[in-house]
């Protein structure tokens, strides 16, 4: 059986149309190569994506993913395009016919083949790209650039390559672990969606390759350590390489613009790319799939679902198992508006309610969980003894069950404690 070099993104369907610019860049420089995309959003019966320049569709229902309704309602729509990633991985990793994976996001686009990839590849088992490669030399850079990668990951999640070794394999299992309980965007708790996670790969796996040549991933984060030149006749360069790919992060609120104007400034090149790319999106933003709501986003009776009532489900197991499809508007709605206003006035209080989701949002759980896990406890009667001896340990043992009541319920206080 010939293998093949699989290609796969990840997006609702409103954003589809914009993915067509990804998708007809990778077949323009690489014909052979088969093209997926990773559907973070349910496919309705009227909607035909059969014209569409990918090869093949992965449903989020496709993926193997454990009671994967109730989990993405935990999720808003960036999270769950990115927590769905490890899964689509791993299907793709387990075909036949598989060279290697690489997943590009779908605001990126090549202008020039990838053979320097697939070169890379085919002697590592994982490839990362780093959001820079070169030491910034102005504190103003630092600060954005940098520090900006401590925050959000040293390494860019919108490419990543994997061959399907066993160190392959299994870092896509570990990876797709822990987007299932934690792929969130949370820089308070070192959580930043998919990302954060893969700083730990070089410790944790063998056979793992960076990519630094400068040609891949230009994007506003290193436009100050790279000099983009050329034009779409002569072709563009990065530091006198052809541009492999550009990552037009950001673009639709307007943030690659502005840190393109800070990083870039009077680069003709790099204002040619995003004109072209602007003009691209608007024409491709008047695609009636544009308009189509995301499926997560409403109950069944389509009353919207807000970000209060994604995390305190998220956060309460109790919740979890009395409504095992939150989507279900006479289920776990009903509990809201009924119960969920006695137990988190604050969150029904338009004053109080951003604080007050923070805080509930800051708690670092697993989230939602689909069979009985719950976190590595020290035993109840070895933390009831030290409480007796030590009194910061008893207060701490009292917050710690007020969190629980709060988190899980008293159904799931008790049932923490029966375990014991």
């Amino acid at each position: 059986m010939q293998k093949k070099i699989h290609v796969f993104t990840s997006a609702a369907l409103n954003y589809i149309p914009k993915a067509r610019v990804l998708f007809e860049s990778v077949r323009k420089y690489h014909p052979d190569w088969v093209l997926h995309l990773a559907l973070a959003d349910e496919l309705r019966g009227e909607i035909d994506l059969s014209k569409e320049p990918f090869d093949d569709l992965m449903t989020i229902d496709s993926l193997g993913i454990p009671e994967h309704r109730a989990w993405a309602f935990t999720h808003r729509i960036v999270e769950l395009a990115t927590a769905i990633k490890p899964f689509a991985l791993q299907s793709l990793l387990r075909r036949e016919d598989c060279e290697c994976v690489i997943y590009l996001d779908p605001d990126v686009v090549l202008f020039s083949p990838l053979d320097d990839i697939i070169a890379a590849l085919r002697q590592s088992s994982i490839l990362l790209v780093p959001h820079q490669t070169d030491p910034e030399t102005t504190l103003s850079a630092v600060i954005d650039n940098e520090i900006g990668s401590l925050k959000h990951g040293i390494y860019n999640l919108g490419f990543l390559g994997v061959s399907p070794t066993d160190e392959g394999m299994r870092f896509a299992h570990w990876w797709a672990q822990r987007l299932y309980y934690f792929c969130r965007a949370d820089i308070c708790n070192g959580l930043f969606t998919d990302q954060r996670w893969v700083d730990l790969v070089p410790a944790f796996f063998d056979e793992v390759g960076i990519v630094r040549t400068t040609r891949h991933d230009v994007a506003t984060w290193n436009l100050t350590t790279r000099q983009l030149d050329g034009d779409f006749d002569r072709g563009f360069t990065v530091d006198g390489k052809p541009l492999g790919f550009y990552h037009f992060t950001g673009f639709d609120k307007g943030d690659h613009h502005i840190m393109a104007a800070k990083n870039a400034s009077g680069n003709k090149s790099v204002e040619m790319l995003l004109r072209w790319y602007a003009n691209r999106i608007a024409e491709l933003g008047k695609d009636p799939l544009c308009r189509i709501p995301w499926f997560f986003a409403t109950f069944d009776n389509g009353e919207p679902i807000s970000a209060e009532q994604r995390v305190v489900y998220r956060e309460r197991v109790d919740l979890q198992r009395a409504f095992p499809d939150p989507l279900a508007a006479g289920g776990f709605l009903q509990w809201w508006k009924k119960q969920g206003v006695r137990e988190f006035p604050e969150l029904f209080d338009e004053r109080l309610a951003p604080a007050a989701l923070e805080r509930l949002r800051s708690r670092l759980s697993p989230g939602y969980r689909a069979g009985d896990e719950v976190a590595g406890m020290v035993p109840l009667t070895d933390l009831l003894l030290q409480a007796l001896r030590n009194p910061t340990t008893a207060r701490r043992l009292a917050s710690r069950g007020m969190q629980v009541l709060q988190s899980e319920g008293l159904s799931g206080l008790l049932r923490r404690l029966k375990r014991y």
